[in-house]
């Protein structure tokens, strides 16, 4: 992973760096960091390249990479299939040598298309004068973009800028790939884009991808939709639009309070087994695929080394568990795994105690029970009490494993303090409550600064590893969220679809350019097992009632394919916990204003 950033002037004015957006990209990238500036055919136009470097793969390569025809390139990404990358080598070095022997746009257009996993790039050609530039099909890593007084900037990472200032950073839409031809740049005097969109199933492709580009292309640019008909190949199957025949079916319906033995129930069935053993098979894989891709003196960890390499943000969740247990399968015994647990100080031991009472999930409270977790402490969140009882579960998995299960535990004045100071640059261009909570919750528990318990005593620990599994995306694709039941009981399977179309059309600029920013600010790399291509691919063959049935109680029928994965990966309780949104989980929305709205504005961002 990299911090990358590019700067276009159009006139040869002298540029001075922001010191704020610098040391963002520094902390993304701490292993090299370099500067190169590239001047066009027209000597007016500039670019300034810096890229900063978190070596994660192969051999540590430099960036900006300046191949011998004098194409650069900046590279944010990691290739998880689609191109061979032998283990010694660097990706980035694998797609600039690529992209080097493209002679064409098409070819260009081909390369990316190939690449499987996250990416953000930045690109010149020398030989056509052009400027490339874009973020994966999902848009997994993050991009800025700005056009202030005749200079084009692209980033990973930016800085929160008064109000006032009319030149707004904003995300680049992650619906396509745009060049630049920089000789019309410099003789227009100013910046046109031409857009490639990504092709689906969809016969609007061009005119989505156009209403969401020009939502957020920089004031005073212009963009040129599909001017020459090329477009990239989509990675992933088109979405399962099937409506059933009959709404009535033949399952039977769990209780109202759902146990682990209704999930064996509805896996009586074999083609119940089949589709859990499929997904099983490639959720495995993505996960395996992310936990093993690290640098040779991670892999080589001797057994005397407590260091993981691998760390997952853990509720205890379902999402997480699955994580968990499926990373076990491929990380040597003798290695540890990193479970970041983060809870926010709730005000006073009585409102905690209420705030139990009150609550209405079953399952969470007989784990709490059995976690013994019901004490005064004002860390006593929801997730940090399903957090240990998850924690128990993996460790009758595998008690060979050495699982640190890491309490993470923010005060409010702690909470300030990083807000002011860091997070609400991270988060930025995003800008509601929503943004804040689960920014400054990624942030605080990708950290991973707090404490483990060995033999009932606690000893401070950081987690030192890099590569952090989130597992954003299942919600998105398995109608986790209420508003799915919502929009199930007034529009139907039908609705249901249209709802789940919407989720992963928007996840780029919702939710995982904010979390690649606020993660990589720690020098670690966000990987999304959830959204691999093949993972996508096969749960967007399977028609809706086959991944959710929200016909069915909470704790079952959301996201019911995955809870019977669970079942049949050996775990327990875990698999019937109702969805609890991080915000809720680790208690930050409690200690903010109670009248907000997720999507109203925060202005604790704003002033920040």
């Amino acid at each position: 992973m990299c911090g990358i950033f590019c700067l276009l002037s159009l006139s040869p004015a002298h540029f001075e760096w922001d010191k704020t957006v610098y040391e963002h990209l520094r902390r993304r990238g701490p292993e090299s960091s370099q500067d190169l500036t590239v001047t066009g055919q027209n000597p007016c136009c500039q670019c300034l390249f810096s890229a900063h470097v978190l070596h994660m793969r192969g051999r540590l390569t430099p960036q900006p990479l300046q191949d011998d025809a004098g194409n650069v390139l900046v590279w944010n990404g990691e290739i998880f299939g689609g191109l061979p990358v032998m283990s010694e080598e660097n990706d980035t070095a694998v797609v600039s040598q690529r992209l080097s022997s493209c002679s064409s746009p098409s070819e260009i257009l081909s390369v990316l298309s190939t690449i499987r996993g996250p990416w953000g790039f930045v690109y010149y050609q020398k030989a056509g004068d052009y400027l490339w530039f874009g973020r994966d099909f999902f848009g997994r890593r993050s991009l800025l973009w700005k056009f202030d007084a005749e200079v084009l900037t692209l980033t990973s990472v930016a800085a929160h800028t008064s109000e006032r200032d009319q030149f707004t950073w904003k995300e680049v839409p992650a619906v396509a790939v745009y060049r630049i031809d920089l000789k019309t740049v410099a003789e227009a005097g100013t910046v046109t884009f031409e857009v490639y969109p990504w092709a689906n199933a969809g016969n609007d492709v061009i005119s989505t991808c156009s209403e969401t580009v020009l939502e957020s292309v920089p004031s005073g640019c212009t963009a040129v939709m599909n001017q020459s008909g090329l477009v990239l190949t989509s990675p992933v199957c088109p979405l399962n639009m099937s409506i059933p025949k009959s709404l009535n079916e033949t399952e039977t319906h769990p209780n109202s309070h759902p146990t682990v033995k209704d999930l064996e129930q509805l896996l009586a069935s074999k083609e119940r087994n089949d589709e859990v053993n499929c997904l099983i098979d490639v959720l495995s894989e993505a996960v395996r695929r992310r936990v093993q891709s690290l640098p040779f003196e991670e892999q080589d960890s001797s057994p005397d080394n407590d260091r993981a390499s691998v760390a997952i943000l853990f509720s205890g969740g379902i999402d997480s568990m699955i994580l968990a247990a499926l990373a076990d399968r491929h990380i040597p015994a003798h290695q540890p795994i990193d479970l970041l647990n983060v809870a926010f100080k709730l005000q006073a031991p009585k409102k905690q105690e209420s705030a139990k009472k009150k609550h209405k999930n079953k399952a969470a409270e007989s784990q709490a029970d059995e976690a013994g977790s019901r004490t005064s402490s004002p860390f006593d969140v929801p997730d940090r009490i399903t957090g240990k009882a998850g924690l128990k579960e993996l460790q009758d998995l595998n008690p060979e494993r050495r699982w640190n299960f890491v309490e993470i535990n923010v005060t409010q004045e702690e909470l300030q303090k990083m807000r002011q100071g860091r997070i609400c640059h991270l988060v930025h261009p995003l800008d509601t409550v929503l943004d804040d909570s689960i920014g400054c919750a990624v942030w605080f528990a990708a950290r991973g600064t707090g404490f483990i318990t060995e033999d009932n005593d606690q000893r401070p620990f950081t987690s030192a590893a890099k590569v952090i599994l989130t597992g954003i995306g299942a919600d998105e694709q398995l109608a986790g969220y209420s508003r799915h039941r919502v929009r199930f009981k007034t529009s139907g399977h039908e609705g249901l679809i249209q709802e789940l179309a919407m989720e992963l059309g928007r996840i780029s600029s919702r939710n995982l350019g904010r979390d690649d920013r606020v993660i990589g600010d720690h020098g670690k790399e966000a990987r999304f097992p959830y959204l691999d291509e093949g993972v996508v691919s096969y749960l967007n063959s399977l028609p809706v009632w086959q991944k959710a049935d929200l016909s069915l109680p909470r704790g079952v029928g959301e996201k019911l394919l995955l809870r019977l994965t669970a079942k049949q990966l050996g775990l327990g309780q875990s698999a019937v916990l109702p969805k609890r949104a991080m915000q809720f989980g680790s208690r930050i929305a409690k200690m903010e204003d109670s009248h907000e709205k997720a999507s109203d504005k925060c202005t604790r961002l704003v002033t920040g």
